[in-house]
């Protein structure tokens, strides 16, 4: 598929899709947030791929919602409108259903939209010189792609009313020590701990890690109950078990 907002790159069972508009600071517009879903879609698809990093271009990964794209029309009750919901939230649907690990490489500016995107991955890494927000009351928009749900479940209820009331950016550092993003490490590292991530990853079962993906995102829609009874019900598709227990055997 041919992309104009995104790159696409494919290495060693890694795919990088990079936001590529960073004269808007990677801004999402509509077409933008359908290209990234149509590359993790495909991603998604490819066998020989576990991996998949969203990234953006020049000094951000995204500074959030291109206000542009919402145009002339009137905004009422605080929402951008479906025009930018829709394609929104179904990136974020297909990010947590792609059966790959996604890991969110932070490389500067993540704000408001972006991060709604970035905690609907599956990992953060961020750059020391990141950024990270939630502005939406700033502009006096609801959040609609998530954030009210995620960010409280990510990083507990009083910090991520805090976050979203002061509409305060802060530092990668600080993102980290609030359990916001997995790791913040110097610009220079950024590229080398996401990949040495990767390989990490890659070096595992997919299939089992597929199984682990689903079990985490569904269960942690529902009661620990139900949770652990999802676990002790699910039948999933692992191929591998066999063979690498018997290479465990061999070292033995």
């Amino acid at each position: 598929m041919t992309y104009e907002n995104v790159i696409y790159q494919k290495k060693e069972g890694t795919v990088r899709i990079t936001i590529n508009r960073p004269q808007a600071m990677n801004a999402l517009n509509p077409e933008t947030l359908s290209e990234i879903e149509a590359a993790v879609q495909e991603a998604g698809k490819d066998k020989e791929v576990g991996v998949i990093v969203l990234t953006g271009a020049g000094r951000a990964f995204s500074s959030g919602v291109d206000l542009v794209s919402v145009g002339d029309r009137k905004l009422e009750k605080g929402r951008v409108g479906a025009i930018l919901d829709d394609p929104a939230r179904k990136l974020i649907e297909t990010i947590q259903s792609v059966p790959k690990v996604v890991i969110a490489m932070v490389n500067g500016y993540c704000f408001t939209g972006a991060l709604e995107i970035a905690l609907g991955c599956d990992l953060i890494i961020a750059s020391e010189q990141a950024r990270l927000g939630d502005t939406h009351v700033r502009w006096g928009f609801r959040p609609s792609w998530g954030m009210s749900q995620r960010l409280p479940r990510t990083i507990g209820l009083l910090k991520a009313k805090q976050l979203s009331f002061t509409a305060d950016a802060i530092p990668a550092q600080e993102a980290e020590r609030i359990g916001l993003i997995n790791m913040a490490v110097p610009a220079e590292k950024l590229e080398e701990t996401v990949q040495e991530l990767a390989r990490k990853i890659m070096g595992n079962s997919l299939e089992t890690i597929a199984a682990y993906k689903q079990l985490y995102n569904r269960g942690m829609r529902d009661t620990l109950e139900k949770g652990l009874t999802l676990e002790a019900e699910s039948e999933f598709d692992i191929t591998d078990t066999e063979e690498r227990v018997k290479d465990f055997r061999k070292k033995d």
